[in-house]
């Protein structure tokens, strides 16, 4: 039986810092302070907002949201990014995406133009750089640090080990292929034209599923021994939920199946998910320390 490697208690430590480092920066006359920019009232947009929200407030960072109709122009939209950019108070921003349909066509050129010192979700070419190059540009995005914050809390070091991403977005996949190469693993990405995924996965011992295909991981491309993250988060309407019916939350991994193979496996829901509200947090409490020189951890 595997090991679950669940997010709570993550979450559950890293509040504790970020708690304490908000209360350091407080004692200096600084109060962390998030943006969340949401054009239009989509289901998953609200979701995420209250989640980023109610994270804030257990962290005591405190947020000013700035909300747009579904229908609002490209140039209001960049007014609002420029108020933001320019407000001292606000150390970072979280702009809800997709972006509206009349709004996709333009919007990595909206997205660049927040401030990177003030993207704390990733979204920007310079933060992408940084996590190129591993200098100090902007922030990684949150899922992919999640994945190793959850590495770190269980005490599963990258270095040396070979580990295979599923998945190359620069959400999740080739972001977080960059950390793991950074803590010294040797990083294989595999995607939809790469031939037999599963004899490549099965030569991990830290396999990263980030295809976003329920179902696609099987007890084929598994091991007994590796450490498996699903970042995946997928809707499944054959599994039961928390109210007795049928439809709920899952990753790309077949659960039943990969389980009892695997050492350890994030389940979904539960896992890393779970992880990357407390991520964002905790990079509005980095920029917000970074205006007084300093560097904190997550």
């Amino acid at each position: 039986m595997a090991k679950q490697l669940l997010g709570k208690e993550v979450t559950e430590a890293m509040n504790r810092r970020l708690q304490e480092q908000v209360a350091a920066l407080k004692a200096q006359g600084v109060t962390p302070k998030l943006a969340i920019v949401r054009c239009g009232e989509t289901p998953s947009d609200l979701a995420y907002e209250k989640g980023a929200e109610s994270r804030a407030v257990l962290i005591g960072v405190e947020v000013q949201k700035f909300l747009l109709p579904e229908d609002v122009t490209k140039q209001r939209l960049m007014e609002v990014i420029d108020q933001v950019n320019a407000d001292d108070s606000i150390h970072g921003c979280l702009l809800l995406r997709p972006l509206p349909g009349h709004l996709r066509a333009d919007q990595d050129e909206i997205c660049n133009r927040l401030a990177p010192a003030k993207d704390v979700d990733g979204m920007t070419d310079l933060s992408s750089a940084g996590v190129f190059t591993g200098k100090s540009l902007g922030y990684p995005p949150c899922t992919p640090q999640a994945c190793m914050e959850m590495l770190r809390h269980y005490g599963i070091d990258p270095k040396g080990k070979r580990a295979v991403v599923i998945g190359r977005s620069l959400v999740v996949g080739k972001p977080v292929a960059m950390m793991l190469l950074a803590e010294h693993a040797t990083v294989t990405i595999c995607h939809t034209k790469t031939m037999d995924i599963a004899s490549i996965a099965r030569q991990a011992d830290i396999l990263i599923s980030a295809a976003g295909t329920l179902g696609s991981l099987t007890k084929d491309f598994v091991r007994p021994g590796q450490v498996v993250l699903d970042v995946s988060v997928n809707w499944d309407e054959k599994k039961p939920n928390a109210r007795g019916g049928l439809g709920a939350m899952a990753g790309d991994a077949v659960y039943g199946e990969v389980e009892p193979i695997v050492a350890a496996i994030t389940p979904v829901p539960g896992g890393v998910g779970s992880v990357t509200t407390s991520v964002l947090i905790g990079h509005v409490v980095q920029a917000a320390a970074r205006t007084l020189r300093q560097e904190v951890s997550l």
